[in-house]
Order: C-alpha cells, then sequence, then structure tokens
C-alpha cells in the first residue's frame, strides 16, 4: 500500500445505475414511491465468497496493539534504555543501566544494570500500561547476571502506593540466561500502570527480554479483537504486506519467540519485533477458520528465498523446509494455497522496484521455481490497471493465476453522492481495464485470468489509531456496502478482494488497549458477509440509490441492498419478478443523520446494525410479480431479506 493511490486514484464523477446517470447533488429533493425492478430469474455467475477478504501488514496497530496480545513496547530492547524511542526508563542512577552489545541475548544488545551494594534499588521500568481491576495477566522474563544480585524484583503497578503494586522476587539468578514465569492480578484500574524489574544487592544482572500479555490472551492474540474477527468471517487473510514485505525477510519470523531478532521496519514506522511470524499467522487463520494467502518478497527478496518459504510452509517433514517447521513445533504442512508474488512493485517507493521489462521476467522465475516446489498452489501476480497490468499479462499470463490490483479514495468533502461512489466507481474502472484486456490480448486467449482486489478502501484524515489509524464514518460505510453491490455486478470477474486493513491501519476494527469495536465499514462487512445473497439478479434502480440484490446459494432467499446516499428518506416500491416470495422478510439498517458519525473502542456505538421485520410483500394483480414498499433512511445501508417459496 501506499499514497501514491490518494493522489492518482481519485476518479471524477461517472455515471452509476443500469439505467441512469446519478444525481450530482449530495442532497437532492426527496423522491416518493421510486421504483426498483428486480428480475430475480435473471441471474449472473455467483459472486466468490472471496471478496470478502481481508488483508493485514505488518504496520502501526494492525498486528501489534491490534491484533497480537503483547503489551510491552519494544520488549527485546531494539532502542537503548532512556533514549527518546525507547518506551524504557532507568530506575535509580541512569549510568547504572548500559547497553550490552558483546554477548546481546536477541538482536544487538541487551540492557546491564549494574548494583552500587549499598541498598538502593537499581534497574528499569516501563510505563503506560492499561490495566484493569481484577484481570490477570501472564509473561515471562529471561534473566542473568551474578549470584548476589538475587533477588530481582518485577513488579506489576497501578498506583503510587507501596501496596498498589504486586511483586514477583526472582531469588535465583545464574549466568547463563533463565526463563521465569510472571503471573499478576492487577489490584485496580489505571490507564499509566508500570512494569518495573529492579535488584538492590551487589554486582549486575542482564534482561534477556521480558513478555506481558492479558491472561485472557488466545495463543497470543487478543480474546476481544478475536471476537470481532470471527464475527466478520473473512475467507481469506492475505499477509505480510503490503511495502512491508518487499523487505522482510521471512526466516526473522520462525523459531522462539524471545530468540527472533527485533528489526528497524523496513517500510514503516516502529520496530519489527517479530513475534508474529508464518507459524503465528497459520495459528492465526485456523482460530478464524479462515485460508491463508502468503504475499513472498520479490523487492529485496529472491525466487530461493520464496521457495524456502514454501517449503517450510507446505513441504512434507521429510524435506528440509518442512523439518525446520517440524523442529518448530508444526509437524503437519500448512498446505498454503494462494501465493503472491511481490506487492506494488510497479512503484518507486517499493523496495527493490524495478522497470516493467526488468520485473517480468523475474515475476516468471519466481513463479516457476515455486510451482515446480508446489504445483498445487495458485499465484497472484502484481498488478495496477493500465500499462503495468497490460504488461504483465501480454509477458506472464502462463505464470500467473489471479492479477491483483490495488486502489484507495480521499474524501470528498460536502458532496455524500460523490464520496460514495467513488468505491463501485473504481471497482467498475479497474474491471473494464480487464474486460479490455481479454479483447485485445492473445496471451489470454483460453485463459481465465480474474481480478484480486487485493487492497481497497478510504483512506484520509486524522490518526487516532497510530500509523494510519484513521476513523471511518458513516459515509465511508456508505461507500463500503455501495463497493460490495460493484463485486456482484462484476462477479464473472473479481474473484477475491481483500479489504485493506482489517485492525486499526484503516481498518475496518479499531482497538485501544483494552477495548474492540466495529468502526462503521466493520458494520458493513460483517452483515453483508453474513447475510447478503450469492448469485446476482438483474436491478434496475433509479439515481442516485446503490441497488444490488441476490439469491442465497440455497435458493431460498432473495436478498436486496439499497444504499441511499442522500440526507433524505426515499419511499421505495420493489417490484420482483422472477420469484414467489412468501410473508414478511427481514430488514437490517445502518443509518444516521450525521455522515460523519463513526464508533470507537470503548464508547457507546452511534452507528449500529439495526434489525427489524421487513415489509410484507403482495402479488401484484395479473401478474406473475411481487411487490413491497419500503423507506430508507437518509445516509443509509438497508439489507432485506425475503423468503421464497
Amino acid at each position: 500500500m501506499s499514497r501514491f493511490f490518494l493522489s492518482v486514484l481519485l476518479l471524477a464523477v461517472v455515471s452509476f445505475s443500469i439505467t441512469s446517470r446519478r444525481a450530482q447533488c449530495a442532497d437532492p429533493a426527496p423522491q416518493t414511491a421510486s421504483r426498483i425492478v428486480i428480475d430475480a430469474g435473471k441471474t449472473s455467475e455467483p459472486l466468490s465468497k472471496y471478496v470478502y477478504g481481508q488483508f493485514i501488514e505488518h504496520l502501526g496497530r494492525c498486528i501489534y496493539g491490534g491484533i497480537w496480545a503483547e503489551m510491552l513496547e519494544d520488549r527485546k530492547f531494539f532502542d537503548p534504555i532512556a533514549s527518546p524511542q525507547s518506551p524504557w526508563k532507568a530506575v535509580g542512577l541512569a549510568d547504572q543501566v548500559t547497553m550490552d552489545r558483546d554477548k546481546p541475548f536477541v538482536g544487538a544488545q541487551t540492557p546491564k544494570i549494574a548494583l552500587s551494594g549499598d541498598g538502593r534499588s537499581v534497574g528499569i521500568v516501563q510505563g503506560g500500561l492499561a490495566l484493569r481491576q481484577g484481570k490477570q495477566y501472564v509473561g515471562r522474563i529471561w534473566l542473568s547476571g551474578s549470584p548476589n544480585v538475587a533477588p530481582v524484583k518485577v513488579s506489576l503497578i497501578w498506583g503510587d502506593g507501596q501496596t498498589q503494586r504486586q511483586t514477583i522476587s526472582v531469588d535465583a539468578i545464574a549466568a547463563d540466561y533463565t526463563k521465569t514465569p510472571l503471573q499478576f492480578t492487577a489490584g485496580g484500574d489505571t490507564a499509566t500502570g508500570r512494569l518495573e524489574i529492579t535488584a538492590a544487592g551487589s554486582g549486575s544482572f542482564h534482561v534477556g527480554t521480558v513478555s506481558l500479555m492479558p491472561a485472557d490472551n488466545v495463543q497470543g492474540m487478543r480474546a476481544d479483537t478475536l471476537d470481532l474477527l470471527k464475527q466478520l468471517d473473512a475467507p481469506v487473510y492475505r499477509w505480510p504486506g503490503g511495502n512491508f514485505v518487499s523487505g522482510y525477510n521471512w526466516r526473522d519470523g520462525i523459531g522462539d519467540r524471545d530468540r527472533r531478532p527485533p528489526r528497524k521496519n523496513p517500510a514503516w514506522q516502529g520496530i519489527e519485533h517479530n513475534d508474529f511470524g508464518l507459524d503465528e499467522f497459520m495459528v492465526f487463520c485456523r482460530l478464524l477458520g479462515t485460508e491463508p494467502y502468503i504475499a513472498v518478497n520479490s523487492g529485496l527478496g529472491d525466487s530461493r528465498s520464496a521457495v524456502e518459504e514454501l517449503d517450510y510452509a507446505n513441504a512434507p517433514a521429510d524435506r528440509p523446509g518442512g523439518q525446520l517447521r517440524a523442529t518448530n513445533g508444526h509437524p503437519e504442512p500448512y498446505g498454503v494455497h494462494w501465493w503472491s508474488i511481490g506487492n506494488e512493485m510497479f512503484g518507486d517507493w517499493q523496495l527493490g522496484y524495478m522497470g516493467l521489462e526488468k520485473y517480468i521476467p523475474k515475476h516468471n522465475e519466481f513463479a516457476k521455481a515455486m510451482r515446480a516446489a508446489d504445483p498445487s498452489i495458485k499465484l497472484i501476480a502484481v498488478g495496477a490497471a493500465g500499462p503495468w497490468s497490460e504488461g504483465m499479462l501480454r509477458g506472464c499470463a502462463d505464470q500467473t493465476d489471479l492479477m491483483s490490483e490495488h486502489f484507495y479514495c480521499g474524501e470528498i468533502p460536502n458532496d455524500l453522492v460523490a464520496h460514495v461512489r467513488q468505491i463501485p466507481d473504481n471497482i467498475r474502472r479497474i474491471a473494464a481495464a480487464h474486460r479490455q484486456y481479454r479483447k485485445q490480448l492473445d496471451s489470454l486467449k483460453g485463459k481465465d485470468i480474474r481480478i484480486a482486489m487485493d487492497e481497497w478502501n478510504y483512506w484520509y484524515g486524522s490518526e487516532p489509531y497510530g500509523q494510519i489509524g484513521c476513523p471511518y464514518h458513516l459515509k465511508d460505510a456508505l461507500g463500503i456496502a455501495a463497493g460490495l453491490h460493484e463485486y456482484a455486478r462484476q462477479s464473472d470477474l473479481v474473484f477475491m478482494a481483500n479489504y485493506a486493513q482489517t485492525v486499526n491501519v484503516i481498518g475496518c476494527i479499531k482497538t485501544s488497549k483494552t477495548a474492540a469495536c466495529f468502526d462503521t465499514t466493520g458494520l458493513v462487512l460483517a452483515l453483508y458477509r453474513k447475510q447478503f445473497g450469492v448469485t446476482p439478479v438483474a436491478v434496475e434502480a433509479p439515481a442516485p440509490l446503490d441497488v444490488a440484490a441476490a439469491w442465497t446459494a440455497d435458493r431460498k432467499a432473495l436478498t436486496v441492498g439499497i444504499v441511499n446516499p442522500t440526507m433524505k428518506p426515499v419511499d421505495l416500491s420493489l417490484e420482483i419478478a422472477g420469484a414467489k416470495l412468501k410473508g414478511a422478510g427481514t430488514r437490517w439498517q445502518i443509518a444516521g443523520n450525521d455522515p460523519m458519525a463513526h464508533d470507537a473502542p470503548g464508547k457507546d456505538p452511534p452507528v449500529k446494525i439495526e434489525e427489524s421485520k421487513a415489509p410484507d410483500v403482495e402479488r401484484l394483480f395479473g401478474r406473475v410479480a411481487e411487490r413491497a414498499s419500503v423507506t430508507v433512511a437518509p445516509c443509509s445501508v438497508t439489507l432485506l431479506r425475503f423468503e421464497a417459496e
């Protein structure tokens, strides 16, 4: 992902509906008894479940601070203690805390604490921890030092009084590093809790690394975030990038987590702790019942490394990669099906960037080597609608299963219709380009290379949730719903779409240190994934509404999605042919009077999904058709479900 998309992918207002051009104003006159015509007998190719995919990257608070439950920053001491970048501070005399670079426990340096022998406590402390009264926290610490250092005291602190802390004493310190488990129960609520590591003996000791998580973590994942991810029910997750992947060495993220080296994030701000690597990603996917999709490094990486990563994931335990995976505690192959070769290699912001004429043979080299190692995999190529995608399809069609495309939209202030329309317009623009390639390119004859919209979203505004952690407003939810409608209209060409990104970083889920919630776009994604149908049907609708309809997979219900991007209610008459419906249906609504309303973790949500009874359907006199009257609220997404006979 890159800010490139903000400047070049904002489109002019173009036509929307099948039958008429959208209105240009954000607040048109109310439409009374506007007619929506649905022909449920005219169906399109089923909508792929993969259009509800997600994308997570090692960026900002997407994984660390969002998905992963670790509470401590820089737990492996990438930055020197008390440096401006470090979250750790010295306790006692600052000059008695130094960084030992001769034999570090992990990475390039390890803190060494020298004691004065006069009974004064010396050590290190990290603050800013959010603690909840009665909640349990677990962790571990690696310590080494001289025997007369003991005891080393590890304290979780929730206040300034001596009784407002819990202390664990490590009474035996040896020259070799030893791991000690930690378990605490917070005695009070605070946003400024501390973890303190001190001793008052003599000699010196080293802190190799330390970890602290809520005890309710699920194999290292935040329980609250995991619960929302399960509700989102995405069928596939793309990982680990994004720009990040072009400088990522996957080997840094395997083995003992405490021994994995911390690195400077190669593409973004901050530290890559390497606590969440390939094995953790697979645990994540299995906890969610979703499919993994792994991007390999074709920026600074080479095809040999990509094949070795593939072998680590998929090879049996009697091959070197599989043997290494088994050594790390995972004997069974993961069976990863989806693999992409690189990310945004068309852009000069990408590590390892090269021109198209050089990248085509590089992609083909990767693809041939990876397919030789595992012929069962599916490969996604780097695309960008225009000369790059056209060139890749000319030169790499034999080594490509899907073509990746990305787009992001900014804000169009004071024009709700135009702001919402950006998302479906971009999807349609990219699909139109690929339809043209299919007509023009001989390399595509006999092939069905569809689109993987690997990154798509809005991206604008303030960043209260960390780097690129912008909130999403009600008006953005309308755009995402309209985007899902467009995927239904392009169901014969768009096979996969991975919303970017899932948590905090332009995410549909937002977290604080102690709470998590769906943002407005997450409400739409979760609702449509669960309730919207699979087989699209023909729809005619008046501008500026965005309407799509689809049968459920079993054809037992017809669903209708309606986006009203105006600030006035609209009365609608739904005329439905080709279906025999029965009784009243179900209605879900996401609406509000403020397009800028958004939800935040730990607060009562102003934007929510409201469920109610849908209007009864009735047989039209003298015609084999059904009709229902419905009023859709201002600035709203409405989803209707009618059971069929």
